[in-house]
């Protein structure tokens, strides 16, 4: 029951669809930013802007600060939710909260790339700095010990021999951990089970339509390979056949009817951004769903965390929006 309230004061808070269309046509990434900072998001956008009030220059460093700032007050969110919790809707909260465990993972592999190739006297070009690490506590489950990795060869080995299993190569280890997430929230909380499905098929796309390949075969660099770990993880989710398509349309063929519907709409692989945008949309309506249920539950808390996940979401749109002159394109998209 305390849980329950909690759960639904914290989504109150969220800033909403409104608020972020008139943050977008603010024009101004400060003047969202100020906006933003009379809801939930406040305390970490306000913390952020004194930490970086004469150390950034330029909107770009200070739209990755904003928009990281809506990401840490997410995972505020979840600590406290997770102390309110029984030990069957902590272990939900945890999983959820295995997406800032990857995000850090993600970040450290990185940074690990970056020394490697300076060692070896090619660094690597940045297009942006790499952003801090989230402060999990007790929703961390290998962080702590990763952490410690040295290089990658060693990160690869402490992923294998962590909850997280063998990452894949370096280049997909980012793809292969999300749908580990996948797997992990849809298992811990099924209710999203059908969310993590069209997910892990958007996910699947890119790769299949958008990566670039051969010359002569633009889908040969991504065929299937029987050994390939990020196949071995979608297949129970999306089955295996997708891997082998050659277009859009065979690639939906190819899905199992779970996860087709998330295509709906989707001419070419450039409009994978309206597919992507439109899950949200559903995700947070099947989320308001479950976050009125009648009696305190686990549906309760699972609607309160995605509430607020696409809200972050949809905050951090708002401010790019903003940042570069006002409107977005994104939030018309899951309007």
């Amino acid at each position: 029951m305390a849980a329950t309230v909690r759960a639904k004061a914290m989504a109150r808070r969220r800033a909403g669809a409104g608020l972020c269309r008139d943050a977008a046509a603010l024009g101004s990434l400060s003047q969202a930013v100020e906006l933003f900072e009379q809801t939930g998001y406040g305390p970490e956008l306000v913390a952020n802007r004194n930490t970086a009030t004469g150390q950034n220059s330029g909107s770009g460093p200070e739209l990755a600060a904003a928009q990281h700032a809506t990401r840490r007050s997410v995972l505020w969110q979840l600590r406290v939710l997770a102390g309110w919790l029984p030990v069957s809707g902590a272990r939900m909260v945890r999983a959820a909260g295995a997406a800032f465990e990857l995000a850090n993972i993600t970040v450290l592999c990185r940074r690990l790339q970056e020394d490697a190739a300076a060692e070896a006297g090619t660094p690597l070009r940045r297009s942006a700095a790499l952003p801090e690490y989230f402060e999990l506590g007790g929703l961390a489950t290998a962080w702590p010990r990763l952490s410690r990795a040295g290089n990658i060869p060693e990160l690869v080995e402490m992923l294998r021999t962590s909850p997280w299993g063998d990452p894949g190569t370096p280049e997909d280890l980012a793809d292969t951990l999300s749908v580990v997430w996948m797997r992990r929230l849809a298992a811990a909380a099924p209710q999203t089970r059908s969310w993590m499905v069209a997910g892990a098929a958007l996910l699947a796309a890119r790769r299949v339509l958008v990566r670039p390949g051969t010359e002569n075969d633009p889908g040969a660099a991504n065929r299937r390979e029987p050994d390939n770990r990020l196949n071995t993880l979608l297949q129970p989710m999306i089955g295996g056949t997708w891997a082998d398509a050659q277009d859009l349309a065979s690639f939906r063929a190819a899905l199992p009817a779970a996860a087709a519907p998330v295509l709906d709409g989707v001419g070419e692989p450039g409009d994978l951004w309206r597919a992507e945008a439109a899950l949200r949309a559903r995700v947070e309506e099947d989320a308001f769903r479950l976050l009125r249920s009648g009696l305190p539950g686990p549906d309760v808390a699972v609607g309160a965390v995605t509430v607020l996940a696409v809200d972050a979401w949809r905050v951090r749109a708002a401010l790019a929006a903003a940042a570069s002159g006002g409107g977005s394109e994104v939030l018309d998209a899951v309007a």
